[in-house]
């Protein structure tokens, strides 16, 4: 059972605070910095899942983020609040308000673009596991197709019933939003100010693993991902894009690889 969180919270450079869970202590490597998924938040994806759980036992320190309009963030309802960009920004916030000048960072999905977006220019990224993201990524007009996705992801969530909703691509989205009881018109609005994923890939210099599902449709071919990412090295473990965190393997993969000397 993993042992409860000392929370906080941290303003972005627009004053939207961002809840932070943290657990461990300091120890002889740095701490696991987690980004979660679209709808979830650290408790869904990291802590129930058993990951947290894991890197605890491997005596690490660890830092779980609620990204802007999730979890125990604030929620503004205002597209120009939301992107990967501010999510990155916020993270990085969070690393220089916690004065911790080398971490290691894991994200999975929404928060595996928001994980790249802070490698690529945040040095103090040890070491960066990419969770649930794959070839399209990386493909010819992936952008214009995650935008139109995004799109449909956000009339989705503000339908007035999920009943309402006849795309099966986003229906379990909005489901596990009415579950979770998450504010839908935040998600939304996250939904239409999604970044277009112009990632600068090759100025990751952080040592990368692709971990991914291998029933994972939004994380098909990681290796084409992986190829992208300066000497990155892939790891496919079982379960799709809902399942793939709850896989014993993942946390196995996730907390050997990140355990690991620089």
């Amino acid at each position: 059972m993993t042992v409860p969180a000392t929370r906080l919270r941290v303003p972005g450079a627009d004053g939207v605070e961002v809840a932070v869970h943290r657990w461990g202590a300091p120890g002889d490597l740095p701490p696991v910095y987690l980004q979660h998924g679209f709808v979830a938040d650290t408790r869904l994806n990291w802590v129930g899942t058993g990951t947290v759980g894991v890197l605890l036992s491997a005596g690490r320190e660890v830092v779980g983020v609620d990204a802007r309009g999730h979890g125990r963030s604030d929620k503004p309802h205002h597209p120009a609040a939301y992107g990967e960009l501010r999510m990155a920004d916020d993270l990085r916030r969070v690393a220089d308000a916690l004065g911790h000048d080398s971490f290691d960072l894991a994200g999975y999905s929404m928060g595996a673009t928001v994980a790249m977006l802070t490698a690529a220019t945040d040095r103090r990224v040890r070491r960066l596991v990419v969770g649930g993201a794959g070839a399209a990524f990386v493909e010819a007009g992936s952008a214009e197709r995650h935008a139109a996705l995004m799109a449909r992801l956000a009339a989705a969530l503000e339908a007035a019933d999920v009943a309402e909703v006849r795309d099966p691509v986003t229906v379990d989205f909005r489901r596990m939003a009415d579950a979770l009881a998450a504010d839908r018109h935040a998600l939304a609005a996250h939904a239409r100010a999604v970044h277009t994923r112009e990632v600068d890939l090759a100025a990751i210099t952080a040592p990368t693993l692709v971990l991914s599902g291998d029933a994972d449709p939004l994380a098909a071919h990681p290796e084409a991902l992986a190829a992208a990412i300066p000497g990155a090295r892939v790891s496919v473990v079982p379960g799709d894009h809902s399942t793939t965190l709850r896989t014993p393997a993942f946390a196995a993969a996730l907390v050997d690889f990140l355990g690991e000397a620089s």
